[in-house]
C-alpha cells in the first residue's frame, strides 16, 4: 500500500467515525427532529455515487468507508422515517 492509499484510509475513517456518534445518539434518543430528510437523500446519493467512482478507480480506502458511511445514512433515514412526526 503506497503513502497516498494511506492517507485516503486515515482520512477516511475520520470522515467516517466523525458521522457515527450522530447515528448512535439518534439510535439512543429517537429525537430525529433535526435531521433534515432532503439532506439525508441526498447525501446517500452522493455516498453512493463516491462508492461507484471508488469502484472504478479502484480506491480500496474509498470502497472500504464509503460503504460504511451508505449503510450509516441509511439507518439515520430509516430512524428518521420511523420516528419522525408524521
Amino acid at each position: 500500500m503506497d503513502y497516498i492509499e494511506m492517507i485516503g484510509f486515515i482520512a477516511a475513517f475520520l470522515t467516517t467515525a466523525a458521522f457515527l456518534p450522530q447515528v448512535y445518539k439518534t439510535w439512543k434518543t429517537k429525537d430525529v427532529s433535526a435531521l433534515s430528510l432532503p439532506m439525508l437523500l441526498m447525501f446517500l446519493v452522493g455516498i453512493i455515487l463516491w462508492l461507484v467512482y471508488a469502484l472504478y478507480i479502484p480506491s480500496p480506502s474509498m470502497i472500504v468507508t464509503n460503504t460504511i458511511t451508505i449503510v450509516s445514512a441509511f439507518f439515520l433515514i430509516y430512524f428518521k422515517i420511523k420516528y419522525g412526526k408524521t
